[in-house]
């Protein structure tokens, strides 16, 4: 998990001007919304959540205690946030990583992510979804959901550092119908890991994979 450099969180704390149209958007204490069909520059936020509106297009999205959503058919460089989730339209073309420390990430139908998908505390959740770098995370659930491709594996790290876990849950790691893991599959922690028969994976070091053939994967 990248972290956020000091510089830009200084800067994003420094009162400042927003910006707008194919400039970026900077703000401290409130929310953006990258209006449909326009072209913008980096957005970024302290204390407010990103909307990125169908067909619209950004570069790098970053902001601090805010949720980040992205209709479908837009198109952006990376996104990341601290506190707060992550949901990703339909057709939507990402070019570069999608992280997140404490919250969740949907990705829908259609979407390419030129980049890996990280958490710290958080799940992720991906459907016909097509990914180039990879998942990472210490503490989240993962479904990799029916038609999606992920390259580089899937890697749930041990925990390093005080998190809230929730006493005697695993992890719930899905690799649902249709999809795919082309890479090694590495789990540094305890999870249940469920893989449907249709499935495609590469290597598992950590894990026992359970195979299922039903829509859902079963309940733990």
């Amino acid at each position: 998990m990248k972290r956020f450099p000091l510089p830009l969180l200084i800067a994003l704390v420094l009162p400042c001007a927003p910006a707008f149209a194919s400039d970026g958007i900077s703000k401290v204490n409130g929310s953006i919304t990258a209006s449909a069909g326009q072209t913008y520059g980096d957005l970024d936020t302290v204390n407010g959540g990103i909307t990125v509106e169908g067909g619209a297009e950004a570069g790098d999205i970053q902001t601090v205690n805010g949720g980040i959503q992205v209709d479908d058919r837009a198109r952006t460089r990376g996104i990341s946030t601290v506190n707060g989730g992550i949901k990703i339209g339909q057709r939507v073309v990402v070019d570069g990583d999608v992280e997140t420390v404490n919250g969740s990430i949907f990705v829908d139908r259609g979407t390419r992510i030129d980049g890996g998908v990280e958490t710290v505390n958080g799940g992720i959740g991906l459907v016909e979804t097509r990914l180039s770098q990879g998942i990472e995370t210490v503490n989240g659930d993962i479904t990799v959901g029916i038609g999606s491709v992920v390259e580089g594996g899937i890697h749930v790290n041990k925990p390093s550092f005080s998190l809230s876990l929730r006493a005697g849950r695993k992890p719930r790691v899905i690799i649902g119908p249709n999809a795919a893991v082309n890479g090694p599959l590495h789990f540094e922690r305890e999870v249940t890991l469920y893989v449907h028969r249709s499935a495609h994976i590469g290597p598992v070091e950590g894990a026992q994979p359970v195979p299922f053939d039903t829509d859902a994967a079963p309940n733990d």
